[in-house]
């Protein structure tokens, strides 16, 4: 398991498409993706469960991946947080 805390920079924080690009991303690795936000866990592939964890701009999100490609599912996670969700800001 490889475990990672990532700062939401985009200006929307993660709402609804930054959440389903988030969940589209997580759905290409088998690994399993956790993201924990102020004590509370989600799966990274339910688009609900990542809405549930109302993460606005300045959160810190910690991403945890366990599994077969768990470096390339945190990599992948990283940089679509680090591109701000493909938003223009």
């Amino acid at each position: 398991m490889i475990a990672r805390e990532l700062l939401i920079i985009n200006r929307l924080g993660l709402h609804a498409r930054a959440a389903a690009k988030l969940v589209a991303t997580a759905s290409r690795f088998s690994a399993s993706i956790k993201l924990q936000k102020d004590g509370k866990s989600a799966d990274a592939k339910s688009i609900m469960a990542v809405m549930m964890l109302a993460a606005g701009k300045g959160s810190h999100l910690t991403v945890q991946c366990d599994g077969e490609d768990e470096a390339a599912s945190l990599a992948a996670v990283e940089a679509l947080i680090q591109d701000r969700f493909g938003e223009d800001e």
